[in-house]
């Protein structure tokens, strides 16, 4: 059942600097989807691999890792935050921005160091307490139990990173948050116990918006210190500056901004917070966030995704990047393979839509996730009345924002995957028969819980039923003479299973749809579909499993809600009694989600 589909202009010409090998041609995203504020290194001691990154802000398991040995195929190993216990706190965030933002992964004396922040947005920006800097050290990067426990640190802003030096001090820099600024300061660190000494200012920006995600690298006899300007949004930038001491003053790249696609009409928006590093042949590499966008801004539901980028970095000179599109040409790439380890899926590698194995773990495919912590107990893989299929036992709390966006103690009974394709087609049969009042088990489009939209099987009163004027009635359904208003007279002392279709946005949504369901598929597993039929609309269907020709469209919607903020799109399944006592599980088998095409440009 879970066992899934996954299908993963060039404006300047990067040449080889060894040898006379041919560039390589590869495509962005490289990690499409739900993945922000890239962070890579090459890792020889570690056969060669390359090891990313990402920000995962509310979602669970935390701060994923991607790793390739040739730069072309890569795998989802696993998450650096996989247990409770090593951030409690990520449960009492609140605000859909909260949450994991931009880590900077490193790796140094035999082991993986990664630091990032978790924020509670909901607190004002001078607040420290907004602010909790943490560290992270793992010793293998396969095994999620070696991540340590999160060690804090006092730093009134986010976007750190650690840098070694050559005469042994460790550095944190980032970017202070509330300044008028805001700016990049640095401070002497013990990465294990989390002291820092005096933070200090080291470089103001260009005068951009926002500087932040600010790096260190020593190259040559200089230090260069590059960072993302002009916010997350179409004005986003690379700049970059240097001195010869860490502790600066650092001069601006006269070429300022190097890498940036404002005020253009690619498709690729939106481009920076990058990394740099190199491969086993010294050449230079970039990764950097963008959102599929073009220009107009509207329609990218997969969010801040990762492409890549080849940089041309002579000794003494400033680094300069290949600007970012679909498909790019760059420095020969290693050999290709495959041979990569880790229990996660490898991004475009086929995997056969039907394992009538079901893993006993829930996290096992890697690219399944919630939103903050789940609740064990609410998932059970293979139970004994219906093997084959995930039950899932409904939270009180519905996928909406409780007090802002806050689960709290009781979760969300919500378990989902990225989209990661334009078009695709993403399907489940739900074996369901609620007996209380408004029990809801469904498919999502989510985003946050501020922006999501849903199509469930919910328990009304009969002639409850509404619909709109762009909705097919199911067979048996009801039409309404005015569409647009809820049906006065419905029967509170008969309760039948409905079809509904509702929505959550700040971007306005179409009103909600309620369509008995037809008694003919009543007591028997239904099939519910979400399908990205271009690349601005998802249509929502829904009919008898098994018997796709009876296949019916509730509503065609625009993904626009779900084109917001920081994240991407999760395709996901609930289970819910809307706020009320409702225990009726719901059991999920055959989740399939189709890739059909990636648009690039």
């Amino acid at each position: 059942m879970f066992s899934t589909l996954l299908l993963l202009s060039l404006t300047a010409c990067v040449s080889a600097s060894h040898g006379h090998a041919p560039n390589s041609t590869f495509y962005n995203p490289i990690f499409p989807g739900f993945y922000p504020d890239p962070s890579c290194i090459y890792a020889p001691e570690w056969d060669h691999t390359f090891f990313c990154a990402s920000s995962s802000f509310n979602a669970f398991p935390g701060i994923p890792i991607h790793a390739s040995k040739d730069l072309k195929n890569w795998k989802l190993i696993g998450h650096v935050l996989n247990r409770k216990e090593q951030l409690p706190r990520l449960a009492e965030t609140n605000r859909s921005t909260s949450g994991i933002w931009a880590p900077a992964l490193r790796f140094h004396d035999d082991t993986f160091w990664l630091v990032t922040t978790l924020v509670d947005d909901d607190r004002p920006k001078e607040d420290s307490s907004r602010w909790d800097n943490i560290i992270f050290k793992g010793k293998d990067p396969y095994n999620g139990k070696s991540w340590s426990n999160a060690v804090h640190f006092n730093f009134t802003g986010y976007g750190t990173e650690p840098f070694w030096d050559e005469d042994g001090k460790v550095y944190i820099t980032g970017a202070h948050a509330w300044q008028i600024g805001p700016y990049i300061q640095q401070a002497e660190a013990n990465l294990e116990t989390g002291e820092t000494g005096e933070w200090r200012i080291i470089w103001n920006g260009t005068g951009g918006m926002a500087p932040e995600g600010p790096h260190i690298y020593r190259k040559d006899g200089w230090y260069y210190l590059p960072a993302a300007e002009g916010g997350t949004g179409l004005g986003h930038m690379v700049t970059t500056a240097r001195s010869k001491s860490i502790s600066g003053p650092y001069e601006s790249n006269p070429a300022n901004p190097v890498l940036t696609n404002a005020n253009t009409t690619s498709y690729f928006q939106t481009v920076g917070h990058h990394d740099l590093f190199h491969d086993r042949n010294g050449n230079w590499w970039a990764v950097a966030l963008s959102t599929r966008s073009g220009p107009e801004y509207l329609h990218y539901p997969m969010g801040r995704e990762t492409v890549m980028t080849a940089v041309s970095w002579p000794k003494g000179k400033w680094p300069t990047f290949t600007s970012i599109s679909g498909k790019m040409s760059g420095w020969p790439m290693p050999p290709e393979t495959r041979d990569i380890r880790g229990i996660g899926y490898p991004l475009g590698q086929r995997q056969h839509p039907r394992n009538p194995h079901l893993h006993p773990q829930i996290h096992s495919p890697a690219h399944l996730t919630h939103w903050r912590f789940p609740i064990p107990s609410s998932y059970t893989v293979c139970p004994p009345e219906k093997p084959y299929t995930l039950r899932l036992t409904p939270s009180t709390l519905n996928l909406t924002a409780l007090n802002g966006n806050y689960a709290g103690p009781g979760g969300q009974t919500f378990i989902s995957r990225r989209q990661q394709h334009t078009l695709f087609t993403f399907t489940v049969d739900l074996d369901f028969t609620p007996s209380r009042f408004e029990e809801e088990a469904g498919v999502t489009a989510f985003l946050t819980q501020n922006h999501h939209l849903d199509l469930g099987i919910v328990l009304l009163p009969r002639g409850s039923a509404t619909t709109t004027t762009t909705t097919t009635t199911l067979p048996g359904g009801q039409q309404k003479q005015n569409p647009d208003e809820e049906e006065e007279q419905a029967d509170p002392d008969e309760l039948v299973p409905h079809v509904r279709f509702k929505g959550e946005s700040y971007v306005p949504v179409p009103k909600s749809v309620v369509v008995p369901v037809p008694e003919g598929w009543r007591g028997g597993k239904l099939m519910l579909e979400i399908r990205a039929c271009n690349a601005t609309h998802y249509a929502f269907s829904v009919g008898p499993a098994g018997r796709r020709s009876l296949m019916q469209r509730v509503l065609e919607v625009s993904n626009e809600p779900v084109s917001w903020g920081f994240t991407g799109t999760l395709l996901g399944i609930y289970v819910t009694s809307n706020g009320r006592n409702g225990t009726t599980p719901a059991y999920f088998l055959n989740w399939r989600y189709v890739p059909q095409e990636q648009f690039r440009d």
